[in-house]
C-alpha cells in the first residue's frame, strides 16, 4: 500500500497524458479553433461565468500538469473570452493548481532518482536545484518572475530541492502574475478588434488595447535580457 501510495499521483498523471492526447484536443489549441468556436464560447460565459471560469482553470491546470503545448494560446483565450483581469487571474489559478500536481508528484514518486541523476550529470536542472536550495522562495519567484529556466523544469527542481510547498506555491502565483497579465490583455485587446468585426492586422497594433501590452511585455523581455547580463558579468549561469 504505501508503495501504490507513493506512485500513484505518479500513475495519475500518466493516464492524464494518455487520456488528454488521445482525446485529441490538442488541435483545438490554436486561436483559428477559437475564432471559429467564438459565439458558442460567448454565449456559454455569458450565461454560466462560474462555470465557465472553473471549466477554464481546470483546462489550464491539466495542461500546466502534463506540460501541454498551448500554454500560450490558452492565456490568451482567458483575456479573449473573460478580459484581462479576470481572464488573467483565473490563469494565474489555473497554472498554479497545475504545478503544484507536478511538484508534488515527482515529489513522491521519483524524486530521489531523478535528484541524483540531476546531481550525476550536472547542467541547468542541477544549477536550478542548487538555486532552491539556497533559498527556495526567493529562487523561485525570481525564474518565474524572469523564466531563464523552462516552467516544467522550475517544478521539477523545487520537488527535487525538497521545498517547501507553501514558498513554491506562493511564489509561483506571484512570479507568473506579470507575463500572465500582460499576455491576457493582448488577448483582450485582440478579442475587442473582432467583437468590433474587424481583423487583426499590422494596424491594429497602435489599438491602446494591444498595444499598451505589449509595451510591458517589451519591457519585461528587457528586464530578463539585462538580469542575464548582470549573472553572467557575476559568473553565475542562472
Amino acid at each position: 500500500m504505501s508503495l501504490l501510495r507513493r506512485f500513484l499521483p505518479l500513475l495519475l498523471l500518466a493516464v492524464l497524458v494518455v487520456a488528454v492526447f488521445a482525446s485529441g484536443v490538442t488541435r483545438y489549441l490554436n486561436f483559428e479553433a477559437l475564432r471559429t468556436h467564438e459565439a458558442a464560447l460567448r454565449a456559454f460565459v455569458g450565461e454560466h461565468l462560474i462555470l465557465a471560469l472553473l471549466s477554464f482553470m481546470a483546462v489550464y491546470a491539466v495542461a500546466t500538469a502534463i506540460s501541454l503545448p498551448g500554454g500560450l494560446v490558452l492565456t490568451l483565450t482567458g483575456g479573449y473570452l473573460f478580459g484581462p483581469w479576470i481572464g488573467g487571474g483565473a490563469t494565474v489559478v489555473g497554472a498554479t493548481i497545475g504545478a503544484i500536481l507536478v511538484f508534488y508528484a515527482v515529489r513522491t514518486s521519483l524524486g530521489e532518482v531523478l535528484r541524483r541523476r540531476a546531481e550525476a550529470s550536472g547542467g541547468t536542472l542541477k544549477a536550478v536545484i542548487d538555486g532552491v536550495q539556497a533559498g527556495a522562495f526567493g529562487y523561485i519567484l525570481t525564474l518565474r518572475l524572469v523564466p531563464l529556466a523552462p516552467f516544467w523544469m522550475v517544478n521539477i527542481a523545487a520537488a527535487l530541492a525538497h521545498a517547501p510547498l507553501r514558498a513554491y506555491a506562493l511564489a509561483t502565483f506571484l512570479g507568473i502574475m506579470p507575463a500572465t497579465f500582460i499576455y491576457s490583455g493582448i488577448g483582450a485587446g485582440i478579442g475587442d478588434l473582432i467583437a468590433r468585426g474587424e481583423t487583426p492586422n499590422a494596424g491594429a497594433i497602435f489599438e491602446p488595447r494591444v498595444l499598451l501590452p505589449l509595451i510591458g511585455l517589451g519591457l519585461l523581455s528587457l528586464g530578463t535580457t539585462l538580469y542575464q547580463r548582470r549573472r553572467a558579468r557575476t559568473g553565475n549561469a542562472l
